[in-house]
């Protein structure tokens, strides 16, 4: 939400220029992203002064961004206020003689990354702001995104950087220290009562997280992909405001494309969605073709969207045609996912002999890959990944996401529902059956996802990027966490025998990897 430059020690005397908060000596300046969903507002008792950067709430007029003055308790009063506003927020905090303080809000809307220098606490939503502070690479971080293995803490790929978590607060006096939150406290599944309405509560809940935030003020587009979080969020959208929303998607490859075609085509047809429909064919605008932001040399975050070519085409056909924000359907998966208990699996991300590649100083650092990791947030750990991932594509195109799956009340009744309701999604599928749409929508079995882009991509264009990485090195393979030889093998395997989505994918992963050190470092 914001990028900032702050310098403690020096003047905290800040006014409003009409974009940025700048300080008296100009030493300190934040720049909010400027968006029609977001606001600011500013407070002073004539030496503390509290920022805040916020997502703006429904039935709420905005607020001049010039500081206030306020007496001592009142600004006491105003700061825990602004730690309890409903949506996420960044809160920046300076006074004379002590450092400056940067605390992220509980939504993990928009990522917060920051670096310091000598002087100076630096701060973005865009990690390439900060590409200078880059001084190498994490080889624990590295090695997680390699055997994709994410955790979410405030460590990222590169030395230098830090990704300011979920309520953490970043403090900055020469020095930086990164502090996390107390952890958020969940609950488990209930009995439910005989007279129980799930879907009248999931409807509710689906309203509430839709209605705290104004829609109806800026061009809004529906991310229906044709499944079943997305499409529960767009079908709920269209019945309460008919003809208001259109809608947009990537098509996927392989055989799930004339299934999600088939399901969009029925839900588009069923609900009253405006018009247009905005369709990107992701197989006609793979990744790592020379179109490729990573592909050309862009300062693209390890972070950001795997894909990164067709979803930065759809959010270019959206800007075009007025989109300010999309709703998407990100969190729903986390929302009625089973526990270990109900459901023993493995977890995601393990070592093992097809990843040749991972480099002996990477596999060393999996021993810590659980090490400093984030406490437990209001909002599952790879939903607030999967957030980051997405924001920066959008924000960079004047688009801002809304995910409404990842807003607490959803949250916290997925938590109390029973596995029943949980298992296969079926909290979404009775919601969608409820809309009368056919099984062909509410019980599909058929895979749809864009393994065929990414097998696409690594068996054609991919193939010379892997042979010129080989031939020119990398800063992978300097830090010994990819190891060439076994990089070689596996690109040699991959265009000589029948790809295997579980080993080749994460070959992906080692080409982004590359892109992004070779363009930070």
């Amino acid at each position: 939400m914001i990028r900032a430059r702050l310098t403690p020690y020096a003047s905290t005397t800040w006014t409003w220029d009409g974009s940025s908060y700048v300080t008296a000596d100009r030493t300190s300046e934040i720049t909010p992203y400027a968006h029609p969903m977001l606001e600011q507002v500013a407070v002073t008792d004539g030496g503390r002064t509290l920022l805040v950067v916020r997502e703006r709430v429904a039935g709420r007029e905005t607020t001049d961004p010039s500081p206030r003055n306020l007496p001592p308790g009142d600004f006491d009063k105003a700061r825990t206020l602004a730690g309890q506003w409903p949506t996420d927020y960044v809160l920046v905090e300076t006074a004379p003689s002590d450092p400056c303080r940067v605390t992220a809000g509980p939504g993990g809307i928009a990522p917060l990354y920051v670096a310091h220098d000598r002087t100076s606490l630096h701060g973005s939503w865009d990690m390439a702001d900060l590409a200078e502070h880059a001084v190498g690479l994490s080889p624990r971080e590295v090695a997680r995104l390699l055997i994709y293995r994410p955790r979410y803490s405030t460590e990222t790929v590169f030395r230098g950087i830090h990704r300011v978590t979920e309520r953490t607060t970043a403090v900055f006096g020469g020095h930086l220290y990164l502090h996390y939150p107390e952890p958020a406290l969940h609950s488990g599944p209930r009995e439910l009562k005989p007279d129980a309405d799930v879907l009248g509560d999931f409807v509710n809940a689906m309203d509430d997280a839709l209605d705290l935030r104004p829609l109806d003020s800026v061009e809004t587009v529906l991310h229906l992909t044709g499944g079943f979080d997305s499409g529960t969020l767009g079908t709920r959208l269209a019945e309460r405001y008919p003809n208001r929303f259109p809608t947009a998607a990537l098509l996927i490859g392989g055989p799930g494309r004339a299934h999600q075609i088939r399901r969009r085509t029925e839900i588009l047809k069923t609900l009253p969605f405006a018009e247009p429909d905005h369709l990107i064919d992701a197989m006609a605008y793979a990744p790592l073709t020379a179109d490729c932001a990573r592909v050309r040399g862009e300062r693209i975050s390890p972070y950001e969207e795997p894909l990164h070519r067709p979803f930065a085409r759809l959010t270019e056909v959206l800007a075009e045609h007025g989109a300010r924000a999309v709703v998407t359907g990100l969190g729903g998966d986390e929302m009625v996912a089973l526990s270990q208990d109900e459901y023993p699996h493995k977890s995601m991300g393990e070592i093992s002999d097809a990843l040749p590649w991972v480099g002996q100083r990477a596999r060393v650092a999996l021993e810590y890959a659980d090490d400093g990791i984030a406490p437990p947030a209001a909002v599952n750990s790879m939903t607030l990944l999967s957030l980051e991932t997405t924001a920066p594509v959008l924000m960079r195109a004047g688009i801002w996401p809304l995910h409404p799956f990842a807003d607490p009340g959803m949250v916290q009744l997925g938590e109390w529902l029973p596995m029943h309701w949980r298992e296969l999604k079926q909290l979404q599928r009775r919601r969608l059956a409820s809309l009368g749409l056919s099984p062909d929508v509410t019980e599909s079995r058929v895979r749809e996802s864009f393994a065929e882009v990414v097998q696409h991509s690594l068996t054609t264009c991919a193939r010379q990027l892997f042979a010129r990485m080989l031939s020119e090195g990398s800063p992978l393979f300097d830090e010994q966490l990819v190891d060439p030889d076994g990089l070689r093998l596996a690109v040699r395997r991959l265009a000589e025998e029948p790809y295997r989505e579980d080993g080749d994918a994460q070959l992906l992963e080692v080409l982004d990897l590359h892109f992004a050190a070779q363009a930070f470092l």
